[in-house]
């Protein structure tokens, strides 16, 4: 069985779906959820859930982005992680780091990529007029957002939505890809040489 790690800033929604999917038949193990944000509603939910949770808030680290990811590195060790899903962990982790975990660090994003890699999203679909959007996951590579696609799920952008709108309609179908995409990714998956 592989040992999961799942970092997050937030709420933990699609955290929670992960956890949720790793049922007796799952080849994977929710080792640990950590989070940068001490305040993380997820924490709680995951403490809940029986899993094991760490904070290393990245505030005390300021600009020193290479010593954060140093413990961040030291701590995903000492659990013994095979993999990393970023499931709303709203930190770019740097070159190095990435570099260390490459093919064994997956990321969901909420658009159809490589369209609208970054931030905003849901409002720049709305803007070029777009007729359907969604959500990717992918490996995470040292470039933003442009790593290996490995599931994508669409939801058609309405006549009148919000960003708002089309965010709640893409989470929702975040929730079902993600679980679906690391079941078969940890099945097929062979540690980098």
């Amino acid at each position: 069985m592989l040992n999961v790690a799942i970092l997050i800033s937030g709420g933990g929604s699609n955290m929670q779906r992960l956890l949720e999917d790793m049922d007796e038949t799952h080849p994977g193990c929710a080792r640990l959820v950590l989070s940068n944000r001490p305040e993380a509603g997820g924490l709680a939910k995951a403490q809940a859930m029986g899993v094991a949770t760490e904070v290393l808030d990245h505030r005390p680290f300021g600009e020193d982005r290479a010593r954060f990811e140093t413990e961040l590195h030291k701590i995903l060790k000492a659990y013994q992680v095979d993999v990393i899903c970023l499931a709303g962990f709203m930190r770019i982790l740097g070159t190095d780091f990435v570099s260390a975990w490459r093919g064994r660090m997956l990321n969901i994003h909420p658009s159809l990529l490589p369209k609208y890699q970054g931030l905003h999203t849901h409002h720049r679909a709305l803007e070029a007029g777009d007729k359907r959007a969604g959500c990717s996951v992918h490996e995470v590579v040292p470039q933003l957002d442009a790593g290996p696609v490995l599931g994508q799920s669409e939801v058609p952008i309405l006549p009148g939505d919000t960003a708002q709108d089309l965010a709640n309609r893409v989470l929702e179908q975040e929730h079902l890809l993600y679980p679906k995409i690391l079941r078969t990714f940890l099945t097929r998956f062979e540690p980098p040489s």
